[in-house]
């Protein structure tokens, strides 16, 4: 039985840096929160507001949050990797893996599975195909790139860290660079494919940025809020960037997919305009708002993977009920924002108590740093490749066609999801079977 919010609150030391852990559940809530406004569903399929509404789309350099979520991560990822390697004798690299990626792919593949079964049995009985269904299918899957990516940083953060103790600023300024030089190849050289190295160089850039506050080395935060902003608004302005910070359909850029040098600005503003609005350490401190940061971000994982299930649930219920969907963006439509979002919050809230246990760390798991001896640092990172591939692509080809084979591209490979499920699950397999060498033998 794993520790309650209450009883992690309780030990809590006095040195943690709780803003993080404020910054971890509100970059998440808001990305979920922006899931459900921009989500315009009618009988027609499930459509973006902001497409509909492009004077909208201005609403992204606020909501488009997930580079705060991957700077959390950055620093997260610093001072786990240095405690245990502090703290072990020998190889630290596979049980640094496990501990990360138990966390994130235990409720990943409880999610899958579920909504696999879900669409095979709507595919069996011949409801798969509806523009509806079709839809939902394709969309729910969609938030799992950001998992893959996370996925990425955690693998390279022990060399990327190793980097960062080096060079510093330079490091960070290593891989902007490398993100504005993909740009020029793709937009001036037409080279193909060049595009999507910047999943790496763009994200990575923002999770090198955690390792600076770590080493609290972050100390213009509004110089680097003004620079970021001043960057992403001139690359709007006068280059071949478009102005909403997340993919729009049809559109022929997107800052998204792959992302771009104008979402490396956003992400550097954001980071700026985070830690100049740090909270106060003694506001957190305050038992009741420290016990519901705790809580909520033992669930995080979980409210995220399912929150658009519950939106989806939300409009199904209304066109079970006989109601009409009204026109996006038309004023019955804003009416019933409100609605939709207490009752797409209920929803979630009851499956998070449904599948909390999937993200609560196993008694000796996360954080042990068993297994971690010669030989199974490379099958680990083999296990994290494998599973960063299968969740990007099942993001891509969503979980309709299952029974038809139906394909999407991964960068330049065709993919299917049952193929995609499967590199997840043998990743998955690996990264477990790579604590079954040498124990690590802890100091002290």
């Amino acid at each position: 039985m794993g520790a309650s919010a209450q009883d992690i609150a309780d030990a809590t030391p006095a040195t943690r840096d709780r803003y993080v852990d404020l910054l971890r559940v509100a970059s998440l809530g808001t990305v979920i929160a922006g899931h459900w406004l921009m989500a315009a569903v009618s009988g027609d399929g499930i459509g973006n507001l902001l497409a509909v509404v492009p004077p909208l789309q201005v609403l992204t350099w606020a909501l488009q949050v997930m580079p705060v979520f991957f700077f959390v991560g950055g620093f997260s990822h610093a001072l786990s990797y240095r405690s245990l390697a502090r703290r072990a004798d020998g190889p630290v690299y596979a049980a640094f893996l496990r501990a990360r990626l138990r966390r994130l792919l235990r409720p990943t593949l409880v999610f899958v599975a579920v909504w696999t079964a879900v669409a095979l049995t709507a595919q069996l009985l011949g409801g798969g195909g509806g523009r509806l269904s079709g839809a939902a299918f394709r969309l729910v899957t969609q938030p799992l790139w950001f998992i893959g990516i996370y996925l990425a940083m955690v693998a390279l953060t022990p060399p990327l860290l190793t980097l960062h103790e080096r060079y510093g600023w330079a490091a960070f300024g290593a891989l902007a660079a490398a993100a504005a030089a993909v740009d020029l190849l793709r937009f001036a050289g037409g080279v193909p494919y060049a595009e999507f190295l910047n999943f790496a160089f763009v994200w990575l850039a923002v999770h090198q940025l955690g390792f600076l506050r770590a080493d609290r080395r972050i100390r213009r935060p509004g110089a680097l809020a003004a620079a970021g902003l001043a960057g992403a608004v001139l690359l709007v302005a006068y280059g071949p960037y478009p102005l909403s910070m997340v993919g729009m359909p049809g559109e022929k850029v997107s800052n998204m997919a792959p992302p771009t040098l104008a979402l490396l600005a956003h992400g550097i503003w954001l980071v700026g305009a985070v830690e100049l609005l740090r909270a106060p350490a003694a506001w957190l401190a305050r038992p009741r708002v420290w016990r519901g940061v705790v809580a909520a971000n033992g669930v995080a994982m979980t409210a995220f993977l399912w929150h658009l299930t519950a939106m989806l649930a939300v409009y199904a219920a209304q066109l079970g009920l006989g109601l009409a969907l009204p026109e996006p963006a038309g004023a019955a439509w804003w009416a019933q924002v409100p609605v939709r979002f207490l009752a797409a919050a209920a929803l979630t809230c009851v499956l998070v108590a449904v599948f909390r246990r999937c993200e609560a760390p196993a008694a000796g798991g996360p954080g042990t740093p068993s297994g971690a001896g010669p030989g199974s640092g490379p099958r680990a990172a083999l296990g994290t490749v494998l599973c960063l591939l299968g969740v990007l692509g099942l993001s891509t080809t969503g979980l309709g066609g299952l029974l038809e084979g139906h394909s999407a591209t991964l960068i330049a490979l065709p993919v299917t999801a049952p193929a995609a499920i499967g590199m997840a699950l043998g990743g998955w397999l690996l990264v477990e079977r790579s604590g079954t060498s040498r124990r690590v033998r802890l100091r002290g």
